[in-house]
């Protein structure tokens, strides 16, 4: 069982660049071919939040048009630039989706559980956990005890040392979830966005870890006072690759043209 994760995707309107510079389409363009290029066929592909830039309709719908060639399922959930409803409309098809409230779900993804989780809040850029979601996620947990579980998320439920980035973080709700993930062994990891960074932490017993974007990077700077920027870094995204027996392996995969494979031997033995 392979689930990708990819995650702030920022997608503009057609031939709109975000902050004026980054093409955010093409990258996506660019790391849905890589997905679809993985020697192991990816079962599904997970999207944690900042599908759209300004949660426009036209934005969604440029969205889908770019997640059309990927023929494995594509779960989607928000974060901070998206609006719940606008969402929903764009992916009226997608009946996993709740149609009102929270845009909270759980699929099963073969011996997997997918459980998404709503961080957001209405017209700001943090996140929060209220009491009534982080319920919802214990009955959905205590419902499956023995099912491996991904906890899937947009803002990360940790301190980043990116001060700028933790003033947005998950502001309500960390402590509580913490808690909730130590008493529910089954949950293999929490995955989150919104950092557009590989990060990961201890976190409830469970390891909670974000992911890079298709496009554009928060710059790493660990000073509290660390101005608001981005970098051109090289993207990325993750696969949670299912072991049987053993639990779950997660990959970091960047997206670019690299040279090579070459062998590491020939009929001699290692290549000297």
């Amino acid at each position: 069982m392979i689930l990708v994760q990819i995650t702030d995707t920022h997608i503009r309107a057609p031939g709109k660049l975000a902050y004026r510079r980054v093409d955010t389409a093409a990258a996506l363009t660019r790391t849905v071919a890589q997905v679809l290029r993985l020697p192991q066929r990816a079962d599904a592909v997970v999207i944690t939040g900042d599908l759209t830039d300004f949660a426009a309709p036209e934005e969604y719908a440029h969205l889908r048009r770019l997640l059309a060639p990927l023929t494995m399922p594509v779960y989607v959930l928000p974060g901070n630039h998206d609006e719940r409803a606008a969402l929903r409309n764009a992916f009226a098809d997608h009946d996993y989706l709740p149609r009102d409230e929270f845009l909270q779900y759980a699929v099963v993804l073969g011996p997997l559980r997918l459980i998404a989780l709503d961080t957001v809040v209405p017209g700001h850029g943090h996140g929060a956990l209220c009491g009534q979601r982080l319920q919802w996620l214990e009955d959905q947990l205590d419902r499956a005890p023995a099912t491996p579980t991904v906890v899937a998320m947009h803002h990360p439920p940790f301190a980043t040392l990116i001060g700028h980035m933790d003033q947005v973080g998950l502001l309500e709700g960390s402590a509580e979830l913490a808690a909730i993930i130590s008493r529910h062994p089954q949950v293999e990891r929490v995955i989150c966005g919104h950092l557009h960074r590989a990060i990961d932490m201890r976190f409830g017993g469970s390891i909670a870890m974000t992911c890079p974007g298709p496009a554009h990077q928060v710059c790493l700077d660990l000073a509290p006072d660390a101005a608001s920027r981005f970098a051109m870094e090289p993207p990325a995204f993750r696969v949670h690759a299912w072991n049987p027996g053993a639990g779950l392996v997660t990959h970091l995969v960047p997206v670019g043209e690299f040279d090579g494979p070459y062998p590491f031997y020939d009929d001699k033995g290692l290549i000297d």
